[in-house]
């Protein structure tokens, strides 16, 4: 069977890219055995487990398929965030998305059924958590980075600006109102740019545990973001309330979309 430069010899146990052999251990090769016989149907992680390990087998059956699986991609250089060969469907089981070709010598019945082995066409990529088509993950961490970059832009002006916002803080909130707000902007502020240039370095360099590292702070960059989500308000005198309203509407959501953009480009293993 061929697909996307590969040969795989099923009598044999062998994969090969442009003939050169690809060292594969048995599990794995078993696994990608019965994704080629199914290709673009979804195989059950239960019809795995029947096909490689007899019910009389006592395994830790989750973290054997998810190793075999794991290397079953790394030597098919494919990647679970965004599969080109191996889809992952969470709690569901695994599908094979290439065209699929099949040799005359690995079926020699084909000829009579089928006069000339046609190619499986390739199936919509669906997230495994989002159930949404997956986009380019370049976009995608492209988006995210840009949210960071926006968010320094607001910390470096506001420090910059800290008289300016005292003063206008000031005039509709006086005393300690003004001075939480001061406070506010310069703790979070402080926190924030070391936040933002940690998140930029990690997706820029595609570090793979970043997805599970942003879900375990998300809640404080939540808070974070929707107090500076009112930061339009203090421009309201030179932007009109509707703007700075439909500004802060706006900023309110940008951490949720933060987390879907995290999701889609580092999604959970499985």
């Amino acid at each position: 069977m061929r697909f996307g430069g590969f040969a795989a010899d099923l009598a044999a146990g062998e994969l090969r890219k442009e003939g050169v052999r690809i060292r594969l251990q048995e599990q794995p090769f078993q696994v990608l055995a019965f994704l080629l016989e199914r290709p673009g149907e979804v195989v059950t992680r239960e019809e795995l487990r029947q096909r490689l390990w007899p019910a009389d087998t006592f395994v830790d059956f989750d973290h054997s398929l998810n190793t075999a699986v794991n290397k079953l991609r790394e030597a098919l250089r494919d990647s679970a965030s965004s599969p080109r060969y191996v889809e992952t469907l969470a709690r569901r089981g695994y599908r094979f998305l290439a065209p699929v070709e099949r040799d005359e010598v690995n079926a020699p019945t084909a000829k009579f059924n089928n006069p000339a082995p046609a190619a499986v066409a390739p199936v919509t990529r669906l997230h495994g958590d989002l159930a949404v088509p997956l986009p380019n993950r370049g976009l995608i961490r492209g988006l995210f980075g840009l949210i960071q970059i926006m968010y320094l832009c607001f910390y470096v002006a506001a420090l910059f600006r800290l008289t300016g916002i005292d003063r206008v803080t000031s005039a509709f909130l006086p005393g300690w109102g003004s001075f939480a707000i001061f406070a506010a902007v310069l703790v979070t502020a402080g926190v924030g740019i070391p936040l933002r240039f940690y998140l930029l370095s990690a997706v820029a360099f595609d570090h793979q545990q970043i997805g599970e590292k942003f879900q375990r702070i998300f809640l404080a960059i939540l808070v974070m973001d929707q107090l500076w989500a009112i930061a339009p308000f203090l421009l309201a005198n030179k932007i009109g309330f509707g703007a700075a309203f439909a500004a802060a509407a706006a900023l309110l959501y940008v951490p949720f979309s933060e987390r879907t953009l995290v999701r889609m480009a580092y999604p959970s293993p499985g």
